[in-house]
């Protein structure tokens, strides 16, 4: 491939990367409006968005690789199972601490997907990246209400948050490894299959209530399936084709930047002028370790 094919293919990556950035973001919005409780959502999150991705790839037939052996299956299927571990515990942490702390804690994938990175696969890290990671981190912390918005919270709870992290680190660099061999289309049904079933025996324990009862109900599920994990993280997996997965990872340091500003629209909640200030510094940071 040329060099200009490949700069285009990069340039494509990363719009994609925002954008599916941008879509996760709007994920809060429709979880908050959601008339059944939060695992619940998470389940019909990614079980209603399996039949469009299976619809997609039967007509697309994209020519990779077929899994091969018992191996192929399993890391098929690995992302998901860290997707689902990333929900759960995403969502307890909401109602153990406190929505500063969980969010903020949340936040720190990206630092755990870059250790790993370096760790499992030798990624050269440079000092302009971290730099980068760093500031994106600072506007984060702004964007929340500063430092001093971190207290309040339980030990258990923030516990759990730092959990959910590192699984959707494992979450992202499972996706990495196994985006180099096969299709965005094959990795996003086998991977959302495994979720759908790990989440399904977690939501129903735990909450009981599985249905929406209203039409608006269903549209919020629908809505989240369609465009959070449909659009949003079938864009993140495309762009991991061409993007480093360190790199890839800092888009969810952009989404509470988006929910922000869609709750200014949808929710009637403000936005201050450190919220403004924290979202310019995550985007600054994210251009910075672009850079790098």
């Amino acid at each position: 491939m040329s060099s200009i094919a490949v700069s285009t293919h990069r340039r494509l990556a990363l719009a994609a990367l925002l954008i599916g950035g941008a879509a996760i973001g709007g994920s809060p919005i429709f979880v908050r409006l959601s008339e059944v409780g939060p695992l619940a959502t998470a389940f019909w999150r990614v079980s209603l968005a399996l039949l469009p991705f299976f619809l997609i790839s039967r007509i697309a037939r994209e020519a990779d690789e077929e899994p091969a052996g018992l191996r192929d299956y399993v890391v098929l299927l690995l992302p998901g199972i860290f997707l689902a571990i990333d929900l759960v515990a995403w969502h307890l942490s909401l109602h153990m601490t406190s929505v500063a702390n969980a969010t903020l804690l949340a936040n720190l994938a990206p630092v755990f997907v870059t250790l790993g990175s370096w760790l499992i696969f030798r990624t050269r890290i440079t000092p302009i990246f971290l730099a980068g990671l760093a500031l994106a981190l600072v506007g984060v912390i702004v964007l929340k209400g500063g430092p001093a918005a971190i207290g309040g919270g339980q030990l258990a709870g923030d516990a759990t948050a730092i959990v959910a992290a590192i699984f959707y680190a494992c979450y992202m660099l499972a996706l990495g490894h196994v985006r180099s061999r096969f299709s965005t289309l094959r990795i996003m049904v086998w991977t959302t299959f495994s979720a759908a079933v790990c989440m399904l025996p977690i939501a129903f324990f735990f909450e009981g209530s599985m249905l929406p009862i209203t039409l608006f109900g269903w549209a919020m599920v629908v809505g989240l399936a369609f465009i959070s994990h449909v659009g949003g993280q079938g864009l993140v997996t495309y762009a991991l084709a061409y993007l480093p997965t360190a790199f890839s990872s800092l888009t969810l340091l952009l989404q509470p930047v988006v929910a922000a500003i869609l709750a200014w629209f949808l929710l009637a909640e403000p936005v201050g002028i450190m919220q403004a200030v924290g979202g310019v510094i995550v985007l600054a940071g994210i251009l910075v370790a672009r850079r790098g």
